[in-house]
This record gives C-alpha cells, structure tokens and sequence, in this order.
C-alpha cells in the first residue's frame, strides 16, 4: 500500500536526492533540454515548476527563494533573465516528458526533457491552414482532367440513350 506516499524517494537519501535535483534543475534551465530516465524526469517536474511558476514575479523575496532550491547564482539570473519573460504569459506546464526509449546498458527508460517555451522546431513549424479537401466525387477534379471511370461512362451512356 502506498498511503500518503507522495515523494519519489529514487533510492537516494534526502541530502543526495535534493542536490540532484538541485543540478538538474540548473542544468535544464542553462540547456533548455536534458536526458533523464523517466523517474527522475517526474520528479524534476514537481520539483521545478512551482520555481518556475515563483520566478514569473521578479522581486528579491522570490529570487532567495528560488537560489534556496537550485544554489546556482547563474541558473537563478538567467531563470529570470531569459526563461521567465518567455513563460510569463503560459498558465502552467513549462516542461515537457519525451520518452527516448531504453537505456542501452540497464535498460532503463529514457527521456528528454525540455522547457516548452523554448523549443523553436515546434514553435516556428506551424502547418500552413489549407482547405478542406474531400476524397468523394471531386467532380471538378476529374472535368479538368478529362478522365471519366467505367462507371461515369455507363451512366453516360444510359443518359444518352434515353
């Protein structure tokens, strides 16, 4: 059972579980992307959007909160630098879970995160809205082609005889 069981413990003890987070948190916020397994992506997750969320709101109170978790004066300036004017207008989710498959050795799976905001190939590749196309009758496709099937030819035909 799993009663009130809410922190992936990661098989680490606590002073070891906070300063990975701690570093990888600056190092997705230097990055912008990183490869993790999916368990520690999950808790990276819970771990850095409530400081991403606290450093939309730049005032010394916030910025000492945030250097309290992350202990990296330049992940900390550029968080609120570059990253948080980027996600100031986004309501929540400023990370995103890709899953890589398995790692070669252990086999464990794999994942890359990324900060949302910042990926330009998603950003930037917006598909072009085009018009509805049907794939029935298409009549005037086929009248600028000039090919008619067997079966417009038969109904022709009767047409005619008629």
């Amino acid at each position: 059972m799993r009663h009130g069981k809410k922190v992936n413990h990661l098989s680490r003890k606590s002073a070891h579980r906070k300063a990975m987070l701690s570093n990888m948190a600056c190092s997705l916020i230097e990055h912008k992307r990183i490869n993790t397994t999916v368990a520690k992506a999950k808790a990276l997750k819970v771990y850095l959007e409530p400081l991403l969320t606290k450093s939309k709101t730049d005032s010394t109170h916030s910025r000492r909160i945030v250097f309290s978790y992350l202990k990296s004066k330049e992940a900390v300036t550029e968080l609120f630098r570059e990253v948080a004017p980027k996600i100031a207008d986004r309501p929540g989710g400023y990370m995103r879970i890709i899953r890589i498959g398995n790692r070669q050795g252990d086999n464990a799976e794999m994942c890359m995160v990324e900060l949302v905001d910042f990926n330009e190939l998603m950003l930037n590749d917006k598909p072009a809205k085009t018009t509805r196309r049907s794939r029935r009758g298409g009549g005037a496709s086929k009248a600028a082609e000039g090919t008619t099937s067997e079966a417009e030819a038969t109904t022709e035909a009767k047409d005619e005889e008629e």
